[in-house]
């Protein structure tokens, strides 16, 4: 029985699968966005944003760790000197998947996975929601100006 094993192995042995997902977080980290298939995206995503709870403590022991799983220093680096201080502030979800339909060759599912705070056109969206939000006047304040206005009319 399959109970408790809830990995996707992806068709490869653990060394295999183990290289594969370290050398696509560190091109995640160092592009901030790749394209790769949908169950590959979903097992990056399990294995890089614990990484990137991880760099939001900076420390030895930390780097260390990460270290451990990336193998590449300039996507250590990258990913304690740029990316947390993007992220700093948020609790979780530092990836998004966004599927882009089937491939030509062998029509497998494929999308793009990319860290949240980097997509511009996302961001800035956001950015201008906030700037436009204002708050409303109530309707008793336009009530008293329409009688104002109206019952200055007549007297005029």
């Amino acid at each position: 029985m399959r109970h408790g094993k809830k990995d996707n192995h992806l068709g490869r042995t653990v060394t295999h699968r183990r290289a594969l997902l370290s050398n696509m977080a560190s091109s995640l980290i160092l592009h901030k966005r790749i394209s790769t298939t949908v169950p590959k995206a979903k097992e990056l995503r399990k294995y890089v944003e614990p990484l990137i709870t991880k760099a939001k403590a900076d420390s030895t022991h930390s780097r260390r760790t990460v270290f451990s799983y990336l193998q590449n220093k300039d996507s250590v680096k990258e990913l304690f000197d740029n990316v947390v201080e993007k992220i700093a502030a948020r609790p979780g979800g530092y990836t998004r998947i966004l599927k882009t339909g089937a491939r030509i060759g062998d029509n497998a599912d494929m999308c793009i996975i990319e860290l949240v705070d980097y997509n511009e056109t996302y961001v800035k969206d956001s950015e201008v929601k906030v700037a436009a939000k204002r708050t409303r006047r109530s309707t008793a304040a336009k009530k008293d100006d329409s009688s104002e206005s109206t019952g200055a009319e007549p007297q005029a």
